[in-house]
């Protein structure tokens, strides 16, 4: 590992939420989440008092956290006009900042938050309760096609953080890839054998992330890429 470049941001938000049956659905999700002021222990599991219904997909020692950035909310507001919770904690994040996108944040940094320390270990896969929630039809397609897809850290060390403390990098793999990189080549219909060979091999990937991308690398080799 190595020291990265000064990268840093407030975290502004800080949100918890309990498993309930969705509004008009008889299906149970947690992106309902509330803002706390409260100090809250963060654990390798993620924040304490926060739930997942599903735990194949969310939540767990891989996706402990997710942080969505603030600033990603006024361009789905100005393409969803009519859509519901349009703020920060609105689509289920557990932490919000600004200044920190997925063009500049990579898979395998670390950061710290007081003595917590977080890694980035793959985008969110926004799945059809965002657009349950916000009452719209195509918000997802819109965060896939535009890379606005938030991400989650695994925690390596846990603490008490609040909302005002500093969101601040540590550290930052050589060669370290964005996330928009990995989900520029993960939606590509055919990424160049080299590239996504890269990807996969990224510093602190999740481990099924990494697996389907090197079966992927497997199925281009076996049905003649020549990239």
């Amino acid at each position: 590992m190595v020291v990265a470049m000064t990268l840093a941001a407030t975290l502004d938000g800080l949100f918890i939420g309990r498993v309930a049956q969705l509004a008009g659905d008889s299906r149970s999700s947690a992106i309902v989440k509330t803002a706390t002021r409260e100090p809250c222990l963060l654990t390798t599991e993620g924040l304490a008092g926060d739930e997942q219904a599903d735990r194949r997909v969310h939540g767990g020692a891989q996706k402990a956290v997710h942080l969505y950035p603030a600033e990603h909310y006024a361009r789905l507001a100005a393409a969803f006009p009519e859509a519901r919770h349009m703020v920060p904690g609105g689509l289920g994040e557990n932490l919000s900042t600004r200044g920190l996108t997925e063009a500049t944040v990579c898979i395998g940094d670390v950061f710290r938050i007081n003595a917590a320390r977080l890694q980035v270990s793959q985008p969110r896969s926004p799945c059809w309760k965002i657009d349950h929630h916000a009452g719209v039809d195509g918000m997802v397609a819109l965060i896939v096609a535009e890379r606005l897809n938030g991400w989650y850290f695994r925690v390596l060390a846990g603490d008490r953080i609040a909302a005002g403390d500093t969101l601040e990098l540590d550290s930052r793999p050589a060669g370290a890839v964005t996330l928009a990189e990995y989900l520029d080549v993960l939606h590509a219909a055919r990424p160049p054998l080299e590239q996504l060979l890269r990807i996969a091999a990224a510093p602190g990937l999740s481990p099924d992330k990494r697996q389907r991308l090197e079966e992927r690398a497997e199925w281009l080799r076996s049905n003649g890429s020549d990239e």
